[in-house]
């Protein structure tokens, strides 16, 4: 089954210093003003921060499942993603990863788990 922008949501929700926001049409998620996840129009497809140097190893990797950012991204450490192409465990790492990208290192030591908790908790 595909996994939804709800599935994100619910990842996200106890994630700290991260929101949500809807900016020209399009659902974001920052923090601070660094946007970490970002949805296409229709919700098909979510963009999200990934390490630049690994960015080909996973297009070459995963081509049915990973899309080269738009060339205007290309500069930033961004990777996009088809959702109907990956499963709930593998959105939790990306989702997480991602935030992990754009928080202190304090913040972004926390385990995998400890993240779900406060998303649940």
């Amino acid at each position: 089954m595909a996994v939804t922008i709800d599935d994100v949501r619910a990842l996200t929700s106890g994630l700290p210093r991260s929101y949500e926001v809807f900016v020209r049409g399009r659902v974001k998620f920052r923090v601070g003003q660094i946007v970490y996840l970002a949805f296409s129009r229709d919700e098909t497809q979510m963009g999200f921060a990934f390490p630049r140097e690994e960015r080909e190893a996973a297009l070459e990797t995963y081509p049915g499942k990973f899309l080269r950012p738009k060339p205007s991204d290309m500069r930033f450490q961004w990777l996009e993603v088809r959702l109907d192409a990956i499963e709930k465990d593998e959105l939790r790492e990306l989702v997480f990863d991602a935030w992990r990208m754009v928080v202190p290192k304090k913040l972004a030591s926390l385990s995998d788990d400890e993240l779900e908790q406060s998303a649940v908790g």
